[in-house]
């Protein structure tokens, strides 16, 4: 994704706590299947987000800023695969989707961050270099798949856990999208294709 400034420059203002933690996305929806990143079958789109957020840290396997701590690098651009559905209670309009944890058909990767919403943390290398950010993405981590459409959208996303059990509650969802800055194609059409 090319952006008019500093690509991954920006970074959010932490709170100091989950519940209203803000999250910066560049986000690429897809025409990508649950199935093919390794979820379970579920409606919705599958989009790769590549986020930062300093008042968490949801790559429990990674460390991203390699200081030998795994949970303290929430700030650093990284990448989740996530399963957003149409969501009317944030103004954005769409929220990764949340699941009842106590449904045992919900299969998600082995690489989850155990938040109960269909994301993954893959792991990726996000590489930021001027008005440039890239994720690199081998082909057997998407069921091989090569053709397939996606879009591009900047968003401000934000966490809500005033929930039963530190999830979404009945007015936000878990993970909201709230703002959109930018979408590549204009209207979330998908029109590009893998080259």
């Amino acid at each position: 994704m090319t952006v008019k400034g500093i690509a991954g420059k920006t970074t959010p203002t932490p709170v100091g706590q989950l519940n209203g933690a803000p999250v910066l996305g560049y986000v690429f929806p897809t025409s990508l299947k649950p199935t093919d990143v390794g979820f379970s079958e579920t409606a919705g789109i599958v989009a790769l987000a590549l986020t930062s957020h300093p008042d968490f840290d949801d790559t429990p396997l990674w460390d991203e800023n390699a200081d030998q701590n795994y949970t303290n690098d929430g700030i650093i651009w990284h990448p989740h695969w996530v399963v957003l559905t149409e969501d009317k209670r944030v103004e954005g309009g769409l929220a990764v989707k949340q699941y009842n944890p106590k449904d045992t058909q919900v299969v998600l990767p082995a690489t989850n961050p155990g938040m109960p919403m269909y994301m993954d943390s893959p792991g990726f290398k996000v590489i930021t270099s001027g008005n440039t950010i890239r994720v690199i993405v081998p082909d057997y981590r998407m069921n091989n798949k090569i053709n397939f459409s996606y879009d591009g959208v900047a968003a401000f996303m934000q966490v809500n856990t005033d929930g039963e059990g530190d999830h979404g509650s009945e007015d936000k969802p878990m993970l909201g999208v709230y703002k959109v800055y930018s979408v590549a194609s204009g209207d979330l059409s998908l029109p590009y294709k893998v080259k």
